[in-house]
């Protein structure tokens, strides 16, 4: 990951994939599209990743998405890898919908060790600070909002690109973990939750249109849309939001 891109603005569908039909369509996918260059050489072509998301004492982000609110956006932090490494990019990131798109704005942080147990003393060593609107958001929704670290998922990810188009993409996530904690990385002892075990998240991921290859692909293996958060699957796995409705 020697180049980080900052600034994401897609469409994103998203669908749920028991293991026999994600062969399949991976199968199909190959006569179209290529492994991400970042996955080439990796066991089995893929990689972790972990994300840390924060959310309001009341668990406003959580509610926003699953009361299918157009226009909303929640923090997370992103990393690569977990167990502390020096060398594996860490980035605070604003992921948000505006009506059908999806954007995505991150700010890379200058990491060390001293500060890896403590998110907020994490993103005091964002690398640009000055005129980071990402940074300045996130500050005022630490202080006004009290947005706290809640829930960290971990999953495995193989990215395809298309052969044709560079903006077309699709990932298959699996073996995702969700586990209650303010830490990025946490102790092994914490208790880790095996979430929709058995299935795949296919995300595919474009910014003008689906090619009519996949259309086909789409007819074939009757995928329907389906709206998941990793985030929301996480929480529900939990008693956080029982708590709140109790």
């Amino acid at each position: 990951m020697d180049a980080i891109k900052e600034h994401f603005l897609r469409y994103e569908f998203k669908y749920i994939l028991n293991d026999e039909l994600r062969d399949q369509v991976e199968d199909e996918l190959n006569h179209f599209m290529q492994l991400d260059p970042f996955v080439v050489g990796r066991p089995d072509h893929k990689y972790l990743v972990r994300s840390l998301y924060f959310d309001d004492p009341h668990y406003s982000f959580y509610y926003e998405k699953t009361d299918g609110l157009m226009h909303r956006q929640k923090f997370r932090i992103r990393t690569y890898t977990d167990q502390y490494q020096s060398d594996v990019p860490i980035m605070l990131e604003l992921k948000g919908r505006y009506n059908n798109f999806v954007y995505k704005h991150r700010t890379v942080i200058n990491h060390d060790a001293g500060s890896k147990d403590d998110v907020f003393a994490l993103t005091e060593q964002i690398a640009n600070k000055d005129n980071n609107p990402v940074y300045e958001q996130f500050i005022y929704d630490q202080f006004r909002k009290q947005i706290k670290p809640v829930m960290l998922i971990d999953y495995q990810r193989r990215a395809y690109q298309s052969k044709f188009d560079y903006e077309f993409r699709i990932t298959f996530d699996g073996e995702l973990y969700g586990t209650e904690t303010t830490r990025l990385f946490p102790d092994t002892a914490v208790k880790r939750r095996k979430l929709i075990d058995g299935f795949t998240i296919m995300e595919v991921k474009f910014r003008k249109h689906v090619p009519p290859w996949f259309h086909r692909i789409m007819i074939k293996y009757q995928l329907k849309r389906l709206s998941i958060s990793k985030y929301c699957t996480g929480m529900e796995s939990t008693q956080l939001i029982e708590d709140l409705e109790d």
